[in-house]
């Protein structure tokens, strides 16, 4: 099962979701705080936690883009997470289920954290929890991709973090043969990957967009 996990990527990035949906982030951050509306964040985690599945492109939209209003969020330099990280990096698989199971339950959106379990769980050959993260981790970057086309500052791929934007830039294949510039935009910035006459644009939220 070596290749196993990088497999699954590409095949995500040839059978993704193809709907597209305009990012209202106000409306999110709006409806995630509104425990009548069937957006509420409690609603969607439950589903998301239980069965993945069930969530639509919109619902994976909300949770993706309505963790920048969460404040119990995980920062890549809070310590729990360098341990995390540390343990990865050490090929220590058991430590990093230990670890990432704490964490995924304070952060359960974090694609840094499901990339981690879906290692871990890979190399322990656990099919049953692969499976299930794999599910959420889809979800999400499914949300992203639904969020714009790449072909211009208006239709950008709207990002969370930089981190994200390189898990984003894997699924799309593109690679180290791109050249990158950037540029400040009103609530975020941009990225400009481009080989060969051929752009693609992804916009990278600010973090604090209460």
């Amino acid at each position: 099962m070596k290749y196993h996990f990088f497999l699954l990527l590409i095949f995500f990035s040839v059978f993704g979701f193809s709907q597209k949906s305009e990012i209202d982030l106000k409306n999110i951050e709006k409806n995630l705080k509104n425990p009548d509306s069937p957006y509420n964040y409690e609603k969607l985690i439950f589903k998301y936690k239980g069965y993945p599945k069930s969530l639509d492109s919109i619902e994976a939209q909300y949770l993706y883009y309505g963790r920048n209003f969460r404040d119990d969020k995980l920062s890549s330099s809070d310590e729990s997470f360098k341990s995390l990280t540390d343990a990865f990096k050490q090929s220590n698989f058991d430590e990093c289920i230990r670890l990432g199971k704490v964490l995924y339950g304070k952060d359960p959106t974090n694609l840094d954290i499901l990339l981690v379990l879906l290692r871990a769980y890979d190399f322990r050959k656990d099919g049953n929890n692969f499976v299930h993260h794999l599910s959420q981790f889809r979800l999400l970057t499914g949300g992203i991709k639904n969020s714009g086309n790449g072909t211009s500052e208006k239709t950008a791929y709207l990002v969370n973090s930089v981190g994200d934007e390189y898990i984003l830039l894997n699924i799309l294949n593109i690679g180290k043969d791109y050249t990158r510039a950037s540029q400040p935009a009103k609530d975020g910035t941009f990225d400009i990957w481009e080989k060969d006459g051929r752009k693609l644009y992804i916009k990278i939220l600010y973090s604090d967009l209460n």
